[in-house]
Parts: C-alpha cells; sequence; structure tokens
C-alpha cells in the first residue's frame, strides 16, 4: 500500500509534457532569452534581477557588414540620358579611391574602384575599372582602360575609355596626347576630354560629342601638392569665367602611402547635366595621368 501511494505521487508532479509555460515575473538565475534575428542578446547573470544590454556602437557585430546608403533615386527628367538624374540634382561630388592593400605588398597593379557620393556621405555610383593584368601592369599610369559607372540597381549607365596614346613622340605632337570619351548610355558618345601641350601645367578641353570645345581645364604648376590640395580650375573657353573644379583633396598619410585618392568635383547646379558628366569624366583622366603612382619599392637591404 505504501509503495502504491508513492508512484501516484511521482505521476502526479511529473506528469505527461505539455506546452512550456512563459517565464514568470521572478526570472530563474542565469538564463538566455531567444531573440529576433539581428538583435542584441539580453543575458540575465545569476542573481540579477535586470538584464544587461550590449550598449549599440561598443560591441558591433563583425559578422554584418555596414549597410551602403544610397541617394534615393530621381524620377526619369526629358532630355537627359539614363541615369544622369542623380548629377542633375547636384552641385558637388566626391570621388573616393578604394585603397588596394595587394598594391602595397606585391607591387601588382590591380583595377581601380571608387565610390561616388554626395555630401551627406550618400552613395551616387559605383566606378570600376576593366583593364587586363598586362596592359595594367606593362603601362601602369599610360595604361589605356575602360571605367563602368554603375548605379544603385547596379545598371551601366555611363563607360569612360581612354585609348592609348604612343608617348615616345614628341611631347607637343597631337597623337601622344591624351584623351578620354565619354558615353552615356554606353554605347552613345555625348564628348571628349582632350589633353592641350602646355609647358608648365595640365591643360585640357571639354568637347562635345561633334568635338567642339566647350569648356577649359587648367591645373596648377605643382600638380602633385604635397601637404596642399591639388585645384584643376574649370573655366569657360575665353577663361573669363569660372564655371567648377576638380580638387583632389590631401589625404596626409594616405596620400603618400598608395593610390587612395580624394577628389571634390564642383559644379552650377543648372549646368547641363551632360556637361556635368564630363567634368566628372575629366576628373579620372586627371587622376591616371598625375596621381596613379605605383608603390614604392621595397629597400632590398
Amino acid at each position: 500500500m505504501l509503495l502504491l501511494t508513492t508512484i501516484l505521487i511521482l505521476y502526479q508532479n511529473t506528469g505527461p509534457a505539455g506546452p512550456a509555460a512563459p517565464p514568470s515575473a521572478g526570472l530563474p538565475m542565469g538564463y538566455y532569452v531567444p531573440q529576433q534575428p539581428g538583435a542584441i542578446p539580453l543575458y540575465h547573470p545569476t542573481g540579477g534581477t535586470h538584464p544587461i544590454q550590449y550598449q549599440p556602437g561598443k560591441y558591433p557585430l563583425t559578422s554584418q557588414p555596414a549597410p551602403i546608403m544610397w541617394m534615393p533615386g530621381p524620377a526619369p527628367m526629358p532630355n537627359c540620358p539614363p541615369g544622369l538624374e542623380y548629377l542633375a540634382q547636384l552641385d558637388n561630388i566626391h570621388v573616393l579611391q578604394h585603397l588596394e592593400p595587394l598594391e602595397l605588398m606585391t607591387r601588382f597593379e590591380t583595377n581601380n574602384r571608387y565610390d561616388i557620393k554626395n555630401n551627406v556621405d550618400q552613395m551616387v555610383y559605383i566606378v570600376t575599372e576593366d583593364t587586363d593584368d598586362f596592359t595594367r601592369n606593362a603601362y601602369r599610369n599610360l595604361r589605356p582602360f575602360v571605367l563602368r559607372v554603375t548605379d544603385c540597381l547596379g545598371r551601366e549607365i555611363m563607360t569612360m575609355q581612354r585609348p592609348f596614346r604612343c608617348t615616345c613622340c614628341c611631347f607637343c605632337c597631337p597623337c601622344a596626347r591624351q584623351e578620354l570619351e565619354v558615353q552615356c548610355p554606353p554605347g552613345v558618345t555625348i564628348g571628349f576630354v582632350a589633353e592641350h601641350w602646355n609647358l608648365c601645367r595640365a591643360s585640357y578641353s571639354i568637347q562635345n560629342e561633334k568635338k567642339e570645345s566647350a569648356m577649359r581645364v587648367r591645373g596648377p604648376c605643382a600638380t602633385y601638392g604635397c601637404g596642399s590640395d591639388s585645384v584643376f580650375e574649370v573655366n569657360s573657353l575665353d577663361g573669363a569665367s569660372n564655371i567648377g573644379s576638380i580638387i583632389r583633396k590631401w589625404n596626409g598619410f594616405l596620400s603618400t602611402m598608395g593610390n587612395a585618392d580624394h577628389f571634390e568635383i564642383r559644379f552650377p547646379l543648372a549646368l547641363d547635366v551632360k556637361m556635368k558628366a564630363m567634368i566628372f569624366g575629366c576628373c579620372f583622366l586627371i587622376d591616371f595621368m598625375y596621381f596613379e603612382r605605383p608603390p614604392p619599392r621595397r629597400s632590398s637591404r
């Protein structure tokens, strides 16, 4: 009889398994509360009654990359090539070149990559170079290249092409002067950037699709300024009025250790959007000609 009573008591205490009851107000000692995916976990230490939550930013989740903030897509505009509507709303953009650790360690030239942002750090475009390994490493800053400009949807909205120009000829010969063709959309030429010979400073003309000059760009006498910005002025053909500027920003240590340039481009808000695109393209020809330097050689000692 005593044995039967003991069995009945044990069965009533254990019983069949049922659904888990929610935790009561008095939390047990030491437990983990499951959270939604991506949320910061709460941990209740032994003997505590209030959860301790990690402060945002102090312990970042390294497995989750930082989101890219894109500029809101504008509505299509009449007489505007698709994808250039962004430039119609801007009077200032920043060109930020990626720092490539492989180039610093091995001197192997890789394809350049750039982020194009507005003044509030929103991404506008991504620019990637499309050049083969042999051409990049054989010709370095003199190499012909193709730059592809894509928007937030991954669409290629602009293409910039620099043909190869022989530099063994006389430097004042037209066949030795550099040129950049800008297409928007790809396959439709909207203009050219042509280098002009000048004894002491960089000089370019910005031309339309018929190679008719529309603006001039003049650089400083000392193109590579150590400790200061390098300013390339965009002027009218007669030089009487200033239209905008392409400024290579001095980034201190980053400006000397490798190719990680930062350009700021300024132009009037009401300027024709195709001319804005041409000033944008001129920035890349300037970068390759004057600021695309191979990493310094390591000492053999």
